[in-house]
């Protein structure tokens, strides 16, 4: 941790006046996680999950060496359609949270503040605004977000696409479903493609997409079936890998790769030990960063994480004959489009399939619906008798990381579990 932190603070300290070395050595350092996480992970670490650090880490670093083949998303934009042009999918949350890892977002952050973003503004994004407008990391080929959930989305990316000139789309998603709504994101999409065509002179393959939508509707059930099979298991993880898995179930969804994946975690999960302590269903982003939540969390003995909402957003079937009124149909019925009360019941309801001990909600500063959301969960949690706790921080920026708020809650809340 001290050698990232160092690391970190000589790329802050080249950046302004060097960010083609800072890019140099922000791939280097990644380069190395990526050796380590091949050679030398703490084998307490499932396989899998080793597996899917490897890969991810893989990810990024190919999506910053080629640029030119790479495109910036938001969690929520049809990856299935830009893998068939293979292109890297490269989210501000994912680039924002390696950035991180290097101690890098304080200065990205007062950077894209200096430029007049607002400091309300998810941190995340303010990150990633950041890294792109100081030339850190190099401008994508391409851009496509939705207009669901995050309002930082839609400015976020419009800012981006007119200062460094990215060709981007904006998905424009209705907030609730209907026949119509759905042909409107279809005529959308249709248009996202004619673009993507034009820009990478190359035709686009239906049949690929619908190989890709079967490949996710496999691995959705294998996850489904691996969180059923966890019930009373011994599967150990961490805050940061906690945080991969949206690598799997967003952000790289359909490829062969993360599907090797959830088949590799549902058969790894046949053979784990009976496990004896209490599991908690996590709502929303996590601060993977923060010191007592990984003393208690990162490979627990006592207290292990189930998974997050945002991993079961939309677990329907996909038809895979129609594939594109499929994705349309997925973003409209996303959990995190429309009203709150369908991601609150959803959560009461995995935490009881799941046999959660107990619900804790993150509210990342910045994000509007984690907060105002808040007390509608607790109160359908409360009504099904489902322990809930609502921890409030900033899943980015450490400077709002309140350490001893934190422990004297979270400790109040585990010492209510074990009564």
């Amino acid at each position: 941790m001290q050698a990232a932190k160092t690391y970190g603070n000589i790329i802050k300290k080249i950046a302004p006046e060097h960010n083609r070395a800072a890019l140099s050595m922000i791939k280097g350092g990644l380069f190395l996680e990526k050796f380590r996480t091949g050679h030398l992970m703490d084998k307490q670490i499932p396989k899998a999950l080793r597996y899917l650090n490897h890969y991810a880490i893989g990810n990024v670093l190919e999506a910053l060496k080629h640029p030119e083949k790479t495109a910036w998303v938001n969690l929520f934009t049809p990856v299935e359609i830009l893998q068939c042009f293979d292109l890297y999918c490269l989210s501000a949350e994912a680039m924002s949270s390696y950035l991180s890892g290097f101690y890098m977002e304080d200065a990205l952050i007062d950077h894209a503040e200096s430029e007049g973003i607002a400091p309300t503004l998810c941190s995340y994004h303010k990150t990633f605004i950041g890294a792109a407008d100081s030339g850190i990391i190099p401008k994508a080929a391409f851009a496509a977000t939705t207009s669901m959930v995050c309002d930082a989305n839609v400015n976020t990316f419009r800012h981006l696409a007119h200062k460094h000139r990215i060709p981007c789309y904006m998905l424009d998603i209705p907030d609730s479903y209907s026949p119509e709504g759905e042909m409107y994101v279809v005529e959308q999409l249709h248009e996202m493609i004619s673009m993507l065509e034009d820009l990478f002179h190359q035709p686009f393959d239906l049949q690929r997409l619908s190989e890709t939508l079967e490949r996710e509707n496999q691995s959705k059930q294998y996850f489904v079936n691996f969180l059923d099979a966890s019930v009373g298991k011994d599967y150990p993880s961490t805050l940061t890998l906690q945080m991969f898995m949206l690598f799997a179930t967003h952000l790289n969804i359909g490829t062969p790769e993360i599907l090797f994946f959830f088949r590799s975690m549902y058969e790894e999960i046949q053979s784990a030990p009976a496990f004896h302590g209490k599991k908690i269903f996590w709502v929303h982003l996590n601060p993977y960063y923060q010191e007592t939540l990984q003393r208690y969390f990162n490979l627990g003995k006592d207290y292990q994480l189930i998974t997050t909402e945002m991993n079961l957003d939309y677990m329907d079937t996909l038809d895979v004959s129609r594939p594109l009124h499929a994705l349309s149909k997925k973003m409209i019925c996303n959990l995190y489009n429309g009203s709150f009360e369908r991601k609150a019941e959803l959560a009461a309801n995995l935490a009881k399939r799941f046999h959660a001990d107990g619900v804790i909600n993150f509210c990342h500063w910045g994000c509007k619906q984690s907060s105002g959301g808040a007390m509608l969960l607790k109160e359908t949690l409360r009504d099904q008798n489902i322990p809930f706790l609502t921890l409030d921080g900033d899943g980015m920026d450490r400077r709002n990381s309140h350490d001893g708020q934190i422990k004297t809650r979270l400790e109040a809340f585990l010492e209510l579990l074990n009564q």
